[in-house]
């Protein structure tokens, strides 16, 4: 279907005025995207003028119809955007500063949407596969990333002011009021390898130790149920302590 161009085909109706099967369209781009060769034809690799287009129009789509409150037609873009972040010329793109796609994405990781939520969050991982060499690009949004990894992983406990004082306003007002846990694990364990994946690097590991991350993934593990979630804990855990001789000191000097 790919080979038969179904993916020009698909975005050509999707975005023709007064398309009445948009939710049908997105799903069949879900399913297309799931093969290599249906996220190359969506990237349009290898077209430099048009490369880029039909995510850049999907990602426009995703964020503004979370605004309708009858139906969502696109929250389904969200498994979209997860499959081309697999591919490193998805992530790539994504993460292009230039283009800001990351940023309008990551602003929907708090929707009541169940779906959008995962998608954010599943897209979020895949990009943080880039940060050797994108870790720039990612903490120049990182007043939206971190509360997006974070806040999920947190638990429901009112943080202490001490604790909220070494964090940037966006984290630690979230953290002064009850807050609904993250019920979906899948997403928490995200959320963490995400942050495993930043804080392999240097300049990540210091960036979380500057919003107080440490504390929250303590407080957030001694609240923690689920095993598959408790181990992604233990691993970023593992990794914080290991690092901690070099880089906690460096974040209290500078606080």
């Amino acid at each position: 279907m790919v080979d038969m161009g179904m993916i020009n085909v698909a975005m050509d109706i999707l975005y023709k005025p007064g398309s009445s099967i948009s939710p049908l369209l997105v799903m069949l781009l879900v399913n297309l995207t799931q093969l290599d060769v249906g996220v190359t034809s969506l990237l349009q690799t290898g077209d430099e003028k048009m490369q880029g287009l039909y995510v850049m129009k999907l990602v426009r789509s995703f964020c503004r119809s979370s605004d309708e409150a009858s139906e969502d037609p696109f929250e389904h873009v969200g498994s979209i955007l997860v499959n081309i972040s697999k591919q490193e010329a998805g992530r790539k793109l994504l993460l292009d500063p230039k283009r800001g796609l990351l940023r309008q994405i990551i602003r929907q990781f708090d929707s009541p949407s169940p779906l959008r939520r995962k998608g954010v969050s599943g897209t979020i991982r895949n990009c943080c596969f880039e940060a050797e060499s994108q870790l720039q690009n990612l903490l120049l949004i990182s007043e939206f990333l971190w509360p997006a990894l974070l806040l999920p992983v947190a638990g429901n406990k009112i943080y202490s002011e001490q604790d909220r004082s070494k964090m940037p306003l966006e984290l630690g007002s979230a953290l002064s009021i009850e807050r609904e846990p993250v019920d979906d694990p899948e997403i928490r364990v995200q959320a963490l390898e995400a942050i495993y994946l930043i804080t392999l690097q240097e300049a990540g590991l210091r960036a979380f130790w500057s919003v107080n991350g440490p504390r929250i993934i303590q407080v957030g593990y001694e609240d923690e149920e689920d095993l598959k979630v408790m181990g992604a804990y233990e691993q970023l855990g593992a990794l914080l302590i290991n690092s901690s001789g070099t880089e906690e000191p460096t974040t209290e000097t500078s606080n």
